[in-house]
Formats: structure tokens, C-alpha cells, sequence
């Protein structure tokens, strides 16, 4: 066999194993039961303009902390606000949150760990260095710190988790890099003489993929937490746009009065959250080549 069909093979190989990997995926309940629950909440954001439900910002003086009923699904809040529809709005600010953090995470992290893994010497020292210093910070405290820096927004808040994640990509993708590199169908490229950037783009990154993907998905979940966190500081979405976040911070001052005001948010970050946690380790289980 010719070098540069050897090199072929890891790429050939990739599709082989997202195949097996579905199957294997398809037949883990509690991987499709988290599926399940994400794909539910992802459903309500998207359709969240055009449901109909109350409007989640109006307000109603009759309706002050009513209890949940026909009229109001999930009650109501301090200003007679419909919870149900600030739960289905706020799901999108929550998802949002946490996929675009974690999608901007990866965008720059993964570039930077696949540099450092494979051309190593003082850039892979000058990156580790910087990135053994961010990972050194607690993630929830350097959150909060880029938040308050940049400002109080649903944007900021994204920027911040995304930049608190990124070493954690950039430690996973270098450490991947690092044992893939020396492999005999690497090797093959050079041999051939592709570029460097192809051997990284057409042989390393395929290859890596996978645990990237785990890590990504059990990020979100974080994100998700840490987005309530920012918006329940006043960090996030800003009032009156409804997070479950806001919706906590607000709930905590009416819990003998109104509990319900604080079971859903509660609830739908517990379920969301659990979710992306259950897949990520569904994920996890069928993307191992030691797992049959």
C-alpha cells in the first residue's frame, strides 16, 4: 500500500466510527432520555415568538403572586407577570447563553491547543504558560470578573464564559494533539510532503474531534449554570428581559408567599442541566474506541 493511501486511512476511519458510535449511542437510555430533555427545551425557545402564550414583560396589578391555575399555568410573579411564558422565553436566553459561549470557547481554544500540541518548543510553553495561569482561576470567579468588567448584558455575560472555558479547551485539544502527532499516518503525510496546516486540518483535527465534542457538551451545561448565576448577580440579561437567572433573584425575597415563583426556574435549570450532562456522557461512552 502506497503512502499516501495510508495516510488516507485515519480520515476513512472517522466515518467508521460516527457510525458505530451512533448505534451505540442509540441504544443508551439515559444518552436519549438527556436528548430528549434538551431537544424539548430547545423546541420551546425556538417557538417561543410564536406560541400562544401571554406576552412574558406585561404586567397585570390583579394578578400579584397568584398561585398557579388555568388562566396562569405556573402562576404568577411580584408584578402579576405570566411565569409560564417568562420560563419559555427565559429558556431561550439560558441555551443561547450557553451554546454561543461554549461554540466561541471552542472557536478560539481548539485553534490555540492544536498550534501548541503540534509544533510545540516556546509556543507550546509561551500558550501553556498563559493558559495554566487562566486555569489557575477558579472558572465561576474569573466568570464573574470578566462580567462585571465588561458590564452587565446577556452579551458580556456570553463573552465572559466563553472566555473563562477556553483553557479548558486549549488543555484538551494540546493533550490530544500530543499523542495523535507521532502516529504512523502523520508521519505518512510528511513523508508525502503536505503542509503542516493540512496534516493539522486533514489528519489532527478529525482525530480530536471527539473528545472535544464530550468536553463541549458537558460545557454547556456549566455555561447554562453560570448564566443563571451572572443574570441571579445582576450580571446577565437585564430586567425586564426574563431569565431564569433574574427570575431566582427575584423569587428568593417571596419564597413563604409565593414558592412557586422559584420552583420553575429551578426546576428547568436542574432538567436542562441534567440533560446536557446525560448526553455528554452518552456521547462520551459511544465516541471511546475502547467501548465494543
Amino acid at each position: 500500500m502506497s503512502a499516501t493511501s495510508d495516510a488516507l486511512l485515519p480520515v476513512a476511519g472517522t466515518y467508521r466510527t460516527g457510525s458505530r458510535a451512533w448505534r451505540k449511542l442509540r441504544t443508551n437510555k439515559s444518552a436519549l432520555f438527556g436528548f430528549t430533555i434538551v431537544t424539548f427545551f430547545i423546541v420551546l425557545a425556538l417557538l417561543a415568538p410564536i406560541l400562544p402564550i401571554d406576552d412574558p414583560a406585561a404586567t397585570s396589578w390583579s394578578a400579584v403572586r397568584k398561585a398557579p391555575s388555568l388562566d396562569h399555568l405556573m402562576g404568577t410573579d411580584e408584578i402579576g407577570r405570566d411565569i409560564f411564558s417568562r420560563m419559555i422565553w427565559g429558556a431561550r436566553a439560558s441555551l443561547i447563553a450557553g451554546v454561543i459561549s461554549v461554540v466561541m470557547a471552542v472557536s478560539i481554544g481548539v485553534p490555540f491547543g492544536l498550534v501548541a500540541g503540534y509544533f510545540g518548543g516556546w509556543i507550546d510553553q509561551g500558550i501553556s504558560r498563559i493558559t495554566d495561569a487562566l486555569l489557575a482561576m477558579p472558572f465561576l470567579i474569573l466568570a464573574v470578573a470578566l462580567a462585571a468588567f465588561l458590564g452587565p448584558s446577556l452579551t458580556n455575560a456570553m463573552i465572559a464564559i466563553g472566555l473563562s472555558a477556553m483553557p479548558i479547551f486549549i488543555r484538551l485539544t494540546r493533550g490530544q494533539v500530543l499523542s495523535v502527532k507521532t502516529d504512523d499516518y502523520v508521519e505518512g503525510a510528511r513523508a508525502i510532503g503536505l503542509t503542516d496546516l493540512a496534516i493539522i486540518l486533514r489528519y489532527i483535527l478529525p482525530n480530536v474531534f471527539a473528545p472535544v465534542l464530550v468536553q463541549a457538551t458537558l460545557t454547556i451545561a456549566t455555561a447554562i449554570i453560570l448564566e443563571a448565576a451572572l443574570s441571579f448577580l445582576g450580571l446577565g440579561q437585564q430586567p425586564p428581559a426574563p431569565s431564569w437567572g433574574s427570575m431566582l433573584n427575584v423569587a428568593k425575597n417571596f419564597l413563604t408567599q409565593a414558592p412557586w415563583m422559584a420552583w420553575w426556574p429551578g426546576a428547568a435549570i436542574f432538567l436542562v442541566v441534567l440533560g446536557f450532562n446525560l448526553l455528554g456522557d452518552g456521547l462520551r461512552d459511544a465516541l471511546d474506541p475502547r467501548e465494543t
